[in-house]
């Protein structure tokens, strides 16, 4: 086997005993405080947010923005993967302190943990094949085979459109492919996701709309610790007038950051 294909399998093993283990109870600043540690979960498969590089390192976005905040509030993070659909219980489970992988605050995740001020501001767009020229607004939608990742925003808007066919994926790559090989006719996903892909793989894609919904990223932590939040608040918010996030933004997307 190759090395970087050994550290790839060996990082996840390491990574999936770890999120097995909860990191115990009680408030999530006095523990983080205790341990010097920022315990930061994601799915890890999400390029230019969070995935496995050729060496198999977590990298992306969200792991330099997560290592800043970390060494704002004076300790080191630690990175956990998880499935999409585990992370708001493991969070619940204190397998982590906190979640910084894109998860859209929305008045049904508010139920049940707290998020912080948003660290990113982007939006859903229509992704089709680049021949395709009859889907360029959501209603386009209607009676065509729609790729979306389940349990996200992206499902709920593509539900929204009466006569669309939705098929529910897991990864991202998977109805990336399936669109690529016209098992499906368009999928619905972040603009920025997309747009990096698209430069950084020249895949055969576009994105065919202008932005569906406005799409708040926050980091999601357990509800009752309001002291850590504003804690995590702070530095985002010192990293932004400072220039430290424009800074990882641009290294990113090439681009300034959108502003509410």
């Amino acid at each position: 086997m190759k090395k970087n294909v050994v550290l790839t399998i060996i990082t996840f093993i390491v990574m999936s005993i770890v999120a097995g283990c909860g990191f115990g109870g009680g408030k999530v600043l006095d523990r983080m405080e205790k341990s010097e540690v920022l315990n930061v979960a994601f799915e890890g498969t999400y390029p230019p947010f969070n995935y496995l590089d050729d060496n198999g390192e977590l990298t992306g976005f969200d792991v330099d923005i997560s290592n800043e905040i970390a060494k704002r509030l004076g300790v080191k993070a630690n990175f956990i993967t998880s499935k999409w659909e585990g992370l708001i219980g493991g969070l619940k489970a204190d397998k982590f302190d906190i979640i910084i992988g894109q998860m859209t605050v929305t008045e049904e995740r508010k139920k049940s943990v707290d998020f912080t001020d948003p660290y990113v501001i982007t939006g859903s767009v229509l992704i089709t094949r680049e021949e395709t020229n009859d889907i360029s607004k959501l209603e386009d939608i209607k009676g065509k085979k729609v790729g979306v990742g389940g349990g996200t925003t992206f499902e709920e808007i593509a539900n929204s459109v009466e006569g669309a066919d939705v098929k529910l994926y897991k990864a991202f790559s998977d109805y990336l492919e399936d669109l690529k090989n016209e098992r499906l006719d368009v999928i619905i996903n972040d603009q920025l996701l997309v747009s990096y892909n698209i430069k950084e793989n020249n895949l055969p894609i576009k994105v065919a709309s202008d932005i569906l919904k406005v799409d708040e990223i926050g980091m999601a932590v357990n509800k009752g610790n309001e002291d850590f939040v504003e804690k995590v608040n702070e530095a985002l918010s010192e990293m932004k007038e400072d220039g430290t996030y424009k800074e990882i933004y641009k290294k990113w997307f090439g681009s300034d950051p959108v502003e509410k």
